[in-house]
């Protein structure tokens, strides 16, 4: 069984939605939900997160669970 994660203003993270990181435009790359099955040796050391791309700066960040916590991540709009 999958556990979502979720945004701190309350909306369920997917794949591919437009967010800022730190107020630059990023995009939801991929989700690592160690329900799912853990397919790296991060996620099994140290459990679930969300791989964000932001070009300009960060180019990707790794958000560990719990995600809601992070401040600096806002959602945009959904990736339909």
């Amino acid at each position: 069984m999958s556990v979502p994660f979720f945004y701190q203003s309350g909306e369920q993270i997917n794949l591919r939605d437009r967010v800022s990181l730190h107020g630059e435009p990023a995009e939801i790359e991929s989700i690592h939900d160690p329900a799912e099955g853990p397919s790296d040796w991060y996620v099994k050391t140290y459990g679930g997160g969300v791989m964000i791309a932001e070009p300009k700066v960060f180019g990707k960040l790794f958000i560990d669970a719990p995600v809601a916590n992070y401040e600096d991540l806002e959602f945009v709009s959904g990736s339909s």
